[in-house]
């Protein structure tokens, strides 16, 4: 299944591929996890059908996660379902607005990244490569 993760920062990108693993639980299949960090290349893979499942930096630079993930939620017809790691705990009612399927927060819990992740993925069917 693939995994798209947006972020301007490699750090971050590293920290959700670590979360992730080979795949975030043993009932949802192997994540194929591509790297984004602009917004511009997040659009390219997202309009190609490119993604299953998108994971969002909302402190990503100079595009946050939570206008990519409302624009994305608007623009792109069969958008796959988006979780959203938000910059504190208490700004999780902003996912609302932004229209996110799942939230965690900074810093980056792996087991509630994972856990979350893998909900999204058993909801949704791998695109065909």
């Amino acid at each position: 299944m693939k995994v798209v993760v947006y972020s301007h920062d490699a750090d971050v990108r590293a920290q959700v591929r670590l979360a992730i693993g080979r795949r975030p639980a043993m009932d949802v299949p192997e994540a194929e996890i591509i790297e984004v960090a602009t917004q511009p290349a997040l659009f390219r893979l997202l309009d190609a059908g490119g993604a299953d499942v998108m994971v969002l930096d909302g402190e990503a630079q100079p595009y946050g996660g939570m206008g990519v993930c409302r624009q994305a939620k608007d623009e792109i017809y069969n958008c796959p379902p988006a979780l959203l790691i938000v910059g504190r705990a208490d700004d999780g009612w902003l996912a609302t607005w932004s229209r996110a399927d799942a939230v965690v927060s900074h810093p980056i819990d792996p087991i509630a990244l994972a856990q979350e992740l893998a909900g999204l993925m058993r909801e949704r069917p791998a695109v065909s490569s």
